[in-house]
């Protein structure tokens, strides 16, 4: 059977973009990456190694920021703490025990991510203010843990610490250890990098405020915080051991509250969602903080921490006028020369994906017994029950604040029923959380538009494939997942192709009318193989030829053995393509039957039109 399509005229497509030079896609960073491995070798000054060497090392931390904060919305105070976990880890076995310091590395990263660990799970269930709130308190405690430890030195902290040695060279001197810093800060990047741009990178990037969209594909998102709070410690903990080993020295004040401050003011500055943003604004605070500290006294006649106060009115200009940083502002102003390239479709020929197999027709798929949900002394679903067959298309009607939405997030778990029972595919599924719902092939879209809108519509939809492949963190960050995000793009376009969305593939999601925006979130829903799909007021922005042929894609999909059970307002669009439709009105069923007894029904009539019944 040939695919019907939607053709999606409500908002026209954006032009391709003209693909971008190829000197400035790959010979420009050649050159930076030529020009940083050199610049050691020539007779610079020993005052811009070092100031090198630092702002590769805060980079470091800055990075973890921007996986943390920048893109996964969880604002931490405490990562200069995890840079002193793993200064002090490794000056302790080297200095005192004499171990290597790559021993110290490894001790120091296991010590970090047991602490990380605990940390995460007791504070990443907190939500507003309360979790930076954490971050402090947790900062504070590490810091003055350290400062009072009388193996640790106390504030005089350890002295005497080795200098790295790699093949039997000493990387005692700033300009040999530069490498050293600028490697571990390079690959720290193109890991960040891979990580974004792969199956658990989507799941990331939905933790800024898609987390209930995110649930519903599947995903944990509690798990993908954990990870991506263990990544930015382990990189905070490799700075500090390569700050250990800089100074020679350790002791608690570099890594107190502070500092981890100034940490988030390096990711802001730079770039706060941009990898490439943590390098930016590590090398403009640094900078800018050195040589505030040599001005400042001279202008005002008298030392103190002035810079302090000329930072702060900086972030505040910044968060003003370039809230989203340097880095992003430089690449918006730089695309009129050099437009992005779309990306690159190698997925051409990919093995499908893994199918889900189609319960037998006419089975019962759905079953609601009893459902409510209160909301203190509001009954917003009182009782409602009914039935959904395989390969059969269901409607939920009723006027607005019939409780047909809540009867949705009660279905699909993105709320828990005060009361009742219900089952799907024979199993029960009273209670369950949304994401092991899904696995069990329920999919939906929503009342409001739920997306990630930064990144593109062929990444949104290819996110609702994530319960059908495999590809964990590391394999991403080591590019090891391509295979299966070949597979991944290929069934991406090709429900757009079927919803007529496919010349929006490498437009922005948040650039998108509402009709495609819907549109989108169904190719989304369809992307994870369900058995049962959720429709949410699909028609809702659409054109009336495109419902027509949304309702054709509809039909098809009930053809394939798909069931579907769709909430709208639009009477035309459900009444020619439902085969039952449920009634609520006041979060009770009133009426179940096919759309002409619905249609017949006074009771429907007046709950509509407002009359006695």
């Amino acid at each position: 059977m040939k695919p019907t399509s939607v053709t999606a005229v409500a908002s026209p497509p954006t032009a391709a973009p003209a693909p971008t030079r190829a000197w400035s896609r790959h010979v420009v960073p050649g050159l930076l990456l030529v020009l940083i491995a050199v610049l050691p070798l020539l007779p610079v000054p020993e005052f811009w190694i070092t100031q090198l060497n630092y702002i590769g090392m805060f980079a470091l931390v800055a990075l973890g920021l921007v996986l943390l904060t920048g893109v996964g919305g969880l604002t931490s105070f405490g990562q200069a703490a995890f840079v002193g976990v793993g200064a002090y880890a490794t000056a302790l076995l080297s200095a005192r025990y004499g171990l290597s310091p790559w021993m110290g590395l490894a001790a120091g990263l296991a010590i970090t991510l047991l602490i990380a660990l605990v940390l995460a799970l007791i504070t990443l269930r907190m939500s507003g203010h309360y979790l930076p709130l954490a971050t402090i308190a947790w900062a504070l405690s590490l810091n003055f843990t350290i400062a009072n430890l009388e193996f640790l030195g106390k504030y005089d902290g350890l002295l005497g610490v080795p200098a790295i040695e790699l093949f039997g060279v000493s990387l005692a001197d700033g300009r040999s250890i530069y490498y050293l810093i600028w490697l571990f800060a390079i690959l720290g990047a193109i890991a960040v990098r891979n990580l974004l741009d792969s199956r658990p990178g989507r799941a990331i990037r939905a933790l800024g405020g898609a987390t209930v969209m995110a649930e519903a594909m599947g995903v944990s998102t509690f798990r993908y915080k954990v990870i991506v709070f263990l990544i930015a410690a382990l990189l905070a903990s490799m700075s500090g051991w390569l700050f250990a080993h800089v100074q020679r020295t350790v002791n608690p004040s570099p890594f107190g509250l502070k500092m981890g401050i100034e940490y988030l003011f390096m990711a802001v500055v730079g770039g706060v969602s941009s990898v490439w943003g943590a390098f930016v604004g590590a090398g403009v605070f640094k900078i800018i903080e050195d040589q505030l500290k040599e001005l400042l006294p001279r202008l005002l006649g008298s030392n103190g921490n002035f810079e302090i106060i000329v930072l702060g009115i900086v972030l505040v200009l910044m968060l003003k006028y370039a809230p989203k940083g340097l880095w992003p502002s430089l690449q918006q102003g730089l695309t009129r020369w050099w437009p992005s390239r779309p990306r690159e479709r190698d997925w051409a020929g990919a093995a499908a994906l893994p199918a889900r197999a189609r319960p037998q027709a006419g089975s019962v798929l759905l079953k609601v017994d009893k459902l409510r949900k209160q909301f203190g002394g509001l009954v917003a679903v009182n009782d409602v029950s009914f039935e959904l067959r395989a390969g059969e298309i269901m409607g939920l009607i009723g006027p607005n604040g019939a409780g047909k939405s809540t009867t949705f997030n009660l279905i699909s778990g993105v709320l828990s029923a005060t009361s009742g029972r219900l089952s799907f595919a024979g199993e029960p599924v009273t209670g369950l959380p949304s994401r092991q719902i899904a696995r069990r092939g329920l999919s939906r879209t929503f009342q409001h538009v739920k997306m990630i809108p930064d990144m593109t519509v062929l990444e949104n939809v290819a996110l609702g494939g994530y319960l059908r492949s495999r590809s964990g963190t590391a394999r991403a960050m080591l590019r090891l997942d391509r295979e299966e995000e070949r597979r991944l793009f290929a069934e991406a376009e090709a429900q757009l192709r079927r919803i007529g969305m496919q010349d929006h593939l490498d437009e922005l999601a948040g650039n998108l009318a509402l009709g495609p925006q819907r549109l989108m979130e169904i190719a989304r829903a369809l992307c994870s193989d369900p058995s049962l799909l959720l429709l949410d007021e699909p028609a809702a922005g659409l054109r009336h030829k495109e419902k027509q042929a949304l309702a054709d894609v509809l039909r098809q999909l009930r053809a394939e053995g798909m069931s579907i059970l769709l909430v709208e307002h639009d009477m035309d669009f459900v009444m020619g393509l439902t085969d039952r439709i449920v009634v609520m009105e006041f979060g009770t069923k009133l009426i179940e039957g096919t759309p002409a007894e619905v249609q017949a029904s006074p009771e429907v009539r007046a709950a509509y039109l407002g009359t006695e019944h």
